[in-house]
């Protein structure tokens, strides 16, 4: 069961990485219009964005964009998060068991 909960808790550190990698491959064209990854960057971006989109997308389709005025903000992303923490202090409290 250890052995199982510590590679559940690995995969999920790794996983919140790559969501991590995903927040500054989002951030870089807000500051930097003209940049585009490629070569390896392009096959790492691909790799981040492929892993990560079918929980953020879910969590997007779930909770929709709260509105403050004339911005919306996207509520998917940090849901993700919390759920990928929530689960890995749940993997952590039976990893002790």
């Amino acid at each position: 069961m250890r052995l199982a909960a510590f590679v559940v808790d690995v995969l999920l550190l790794l996983y919140i990485l790559v969501l991590l990698a995903r927040l500054v491959l989002e951030y870089i064209p807000m500051f930097n219009r003209q940049w585009r990854p490629r070569g390896f960057g392009l096959v790492f971006a691909e790799a981040v964005f492929t892993l990560t989109d079918p929980p953020l997308r879910f969590f997007r389709r779930l909770i929709p964009p709260l509105r403050i005025g004339p911005i919306a903000l996207d509520l998917g992303f940090p849901v993700t998060m919390l759920a990928c923490f929530v689960l890995l202090t749940i993997v952590r409290v039976i990893e002790r068991l």
